[in-house]
């Protein structure tokens, strides 16, 4: 796929993440003249890939639903989509110091610790809300208030404030109601009709394979990449935009998309006015300390094990060898424990070590067939700004693309309005974002 510029205008997108490197092929295809920048040594942001052991996969786990058009177009246009391996997945439950498989409509009648019409307004609610099109009068309810309502104390306490925790921490009292019916929506359209079976899937080679392509076809495009770059300053001035980065690096641009999170695109950008800085500063993020184990052996048989007893000091066990081949891992098993934190938390400051006794600690106590031996390699990948919460009235306080400053837009995750941040989400926003610039 190659495309020939027509276009005098220099295009700039600062951020290469899977935003970044959308809205630079979606431009390339329309002839711009693209530099796609990222301060880190790949291309990929949060889906890039790792060394882990003597293996490469993705730094943190990922998910294709059946669902995800936009990502099934992209994967198509890279010449990927036929190499896409679809796996029926099983869902757990953490509960009461016991592990549950929650992956039917007969295994969830017969989860323990909720009353039938607990289970029942449970499952009204999920339906419910499947069927809402008006999100946005849901950013005027918190997240909280409307579970309790639809579900009742009991299915609340026990299922829906665990699992808003595991995602929010403290933040669940902030979040708005249109956070979880995000959420739910995208994985209700994961099922497929008839027996309802989860179908997930997963590219051999992960993300690594994937985003190698894109590079390859951005840059056989014409498009200009420059990793290691990380932005210092955002300036315009005599008609042009400089760029400035901290290894000294700078550049004059007509057109310059910053993709990198909101306070960070507040501090680059000195000609921002005080209420478009003030408005990207109180976007408030959610950050993961996420760890990637190899193990000898599975865990257990499930995909995503969901967690509400609140000792475990993760949020989650994801388990990718369910869903991805053991062959993609040299026979082994691998797990991440994701953790989802205020980017304050402390957590950020602790050690690798810490981590992992506490991690592998709880894991010897969740899964008694479990032994610390049977870790053969254990990772932490650090992220303090992940997704911003979706706070009440959200979308009327979100600063616009286009700013103040001539020739410069800021759009990142921030702008995922009607869903959650996932791979399908951001090049659907991307792709939206360049049809109203066309």
């Amino acid at each position: 796929m190659t495309t020939t510029p027509h276009s005098s205008k220099r295009y700039a997108i600062v951020g290469g993440g899977i935003l970044g490197m959308t809205l630079a092929l979606r431009l390339m295809q329309q002839g711009k003249q693209v530099s796609l920048f990222e301060a880190a040594p790949n291309l990929g942001g949060l889906a890039d890939a790792w060394e882990l052991g003597n293996l490469t996969w993705d730094r943190h786990y990922h998910v294709t639903l059946l669902s995800d058009l936009a990502l099934g177009n992209v994967l198509k246009e890279l010449g990927l989509d036929q190499d896409m391996k679809w796996v029926e997945t099983k869902t757990g439950f953490y509960s009461d110091g016991k592990l549950f498989s929650v992956s039917n409509s007969l295994e969830f009648l017969k989860f323990p610790g909720l009353k039938l019409i607990d289970k029942l307004r449970l499952g009204f609610t999920i339906f419910y809300c499947s069927k809402i099109q008006n999100w946005r009068k849901l950013e005027t309810i918190l997240a909280t208030d409307w579970l309790r309502k639809l579900s009742g104390n009991g299915a609340f306490t026990k299922i829906w404030s665990p699992l808003l925790r595991s995602k929010l921490g403290d933040n669940l009292t902030k979040a708005s109601a249109s956070f979880m019916w995000a959420i739910i929506a995208r994985m209700y359209a994961a099922r497929r009709t008839g027996l309802k079976k989860e179908m997930f899937g997963y590219l051999p080679g992960g993300y690594d394979r994937l985003l190698r392509r894109w590079e390859t076809v951005l840059q056989q495009g014409g498009v200009e990449v420059h990793t290691g770059h990380r932005v210092e300053s955002v300036i315009h001035q005599d008609g042009k935009t400089q760029v400035s980065f901290t290894n000294g690096h700078q550049d004059s641009f007509d057109e310059v998309i910053l993709t990198v999170a909101s306070p960070i695109a507040a501090r680059v950008c000195p000609q921002l006015t005080e209420r478009e800085r003030s408005q990207h500063n109180k976007i408030e993020y959610q950050g993961i300390v996420c760890a990637s184990l190899l193990l000898k052996k599975p865990l257990a048989t499930y995909y995503v094990t969901n967690i509400t007893d609140t000792w475990v000091p993760f949020t989650g066990v994801i388990e990718m060898t369910t869903l991805v081949d053991k062959s993609q891992f040299g026979g082994l098993s691998l797990v991440y424990l994701p953790k989802y934190v205020p980017p304050e938390d402390p957590i950020f400051q602790e050690s690798d070590e810490v981590i992992r006794d506490r991690f592998l600690a709880a894991l010897v106590q969740m899964y008694p067939k479990f032994d610390r031996s049977d870790v053969v390699e254990f990772k932490i990948s650090r992220v303090k700004q992940v997704f911003a919460i979706s706070t009440l009235n959200y979308s009327q306080n979100l600063p616009p693309v286009k700013t103040s400053i001539p020739g410069v837009r800021i759009l990142n995750s921030a702008h995922i309005l009607n869903g959650t941040l996932n791979v399908n989400e951001t090049i659907q926003l991307a792709d939206r974002a360049v049809l109203e610039w066309s």
